[in-house]
């Protein structure tokens, strides 16, 4: 069997809904949008394992790899591509188009994903599909993973089972072609403070937790501007940590006093900034503020913390990457899976199509015009790490 064409596999896995949420009844399964990929793969002469997720038989990543990886006491060699196989939840009535459909129109490839990031396979793919004639001197791996857009259980079950290894890794989220060496770490937290509810006409009657989440943002807001002060990269362009107060839940009824309030808060952390400490110093000052208020707190995160990435920016796959593109490497904000696999030992970059302003937006595309320079530089990285020259 020959691998499709390359518009039939991005209409392939954009017609495979595989939408990763935090909230249950948004949630689905991304084993159809693997298994695609497994049996491309393996049509390629890759060896294709499909890795379950402990917690959610629906969900899986995928470990395909062409050549002979290394022996376990021997040194990693060979190149890794990865990306994730799942997208945000959409709101189909903004959509000009159906989401799960492929449209052409404009040089642009539209569907949910085709930025963010299923189209990113296609064209690693294609870049692979170039080697099947050759025996590579070192192995090439392309991973497939779930949940990158709610839990990064995905790659965190990658990392907890120490797979794979390889010299270097690329992960193909949207850059513009651009190599990324660093990006922010992302905390995501919830502040509830609980009060007593009272007959609105006497303010003795209860604690209002609506008053002391006042307090509480106030309380957020000085400390922003302090994490500003003591904490600056120029390599961003928002050189500073972030915290945004996203939304707020509080109270049922205007003549009532507020018993329960709750704000959702982000925080964007710099390389080298410690994300328990943070929350320690956090907590401890909203504590004293919730106190004084006569209301308790619970400080938590609405999933594990995503710690922040950075490479050295003259190492070697960054430099390649830069070669390739013509593009000096830089610094994002958001998060992408690359801390976990560096953690696995990897020199790891950040290199894409698409461009990340399409990614989570009503009508997503993938300008086309990116394909073939994409496809070329994997290629390019294909022949350097698993051919090189004896």
């Amino acid at each position: 069997m020959t691998l499709p064409r390359t518009r039939e596999m991005f209409r392939t896995l954009v017609g495979e809904p595989s939408v990763s949420c935090i909230a249950p009844a948004r949630d689905q399964s991304n084993r159809r949008v693997i298994d695609h990929l497994a049996n491309w793969l393996e049509d390629l002469g890759f060896t294709a394992e499909v890795l379950q997720l402990p917690a959610d038989p629906g969900k899986a990543n995928l470990i395909a790899t062409l050549g002979t990886p290394a022996d376990a006491d021997a040194p990693p060699t060979g190149l890794v591509l990865s990306g994730h196989t799942d997208t945000v939840p959409c709101d189909e009535s903004l959509w000009s188009r159906d989401p799960f459909e492929l449209t052409e129109a404009d040089d642009r490839l539209y569907g949910l994903g085709t930025c963010d990031m299923k189209g990113f396979f296609p064209i690693a793919l294609d870049a692979a599909a170039r080697f099947r004639e050759r025996d590579l001197a070192q192995p090439l791996t392309i991973v497939a993973t779930s949940d990158e857009e709610s839990s990064m259980a995905g790659a965190r079950h990658l990392e907890a089972t120490g797979r794979p290894r390889a010299r270097a890794a690329v992960i193909g989220e949207p850059t513009s072609l651009r190599p990324i060496h660093a990006h922010k770490g992302i905390m995501l937290m919830s502040v509830h403070l609980t009060g007593r509810s009272g007959h609105s006409s006497n303010p003795a009657l209860g604690s209002s937790a609506l008053d002391a989440m006042h307090a509480v943002m106030g309380e957020l807001i000085a400390f922003r501007s302090e994490l500003a002060d003591l904490y600056r990269n120029a390599a961003f362009e928002v050189a500073i940590p972030t915290l945004n107060l996203g939304c707020l839940h509080a109270g049922d009824s205007p003549n009532r006093i507020c018993e329960t309030a709750q704000l959702e808060i982000d925080l964007r952390c710099l390389p080298g900034m410690d994300h328990e400490r943070i929350r320690t110093d956090m907590a401890g000052r909203l504590e004293a503020v919730a106190a004084r208020h006569g209301t308790s707190i619970d400080l938590t995160y609405l999933s594990p913390p995503l710690s922040a990435y950075e490479t050295a920016p003259d190492g070697e796959l960054v430099r390649c990457l830069e070669t390739l593109s013509g593009k000096r490497a830089g610094t994002v904000a958001f998060g992408t899976e690359a801390p976990f696999l560096r953690a696995l030992g990897m020199e790891t970059a950040v290199f894409g199509p698409g461009s990340i302003d399409q990614a989570h937006q009503p009508d997503e595309y993938l300008d086309a015009s990116f394909i073939g320079p994409a496809t070329d530089a994997l290629a390019a990285l294909i022949e350097r790490y698993c051919c090189p020259a004896t």
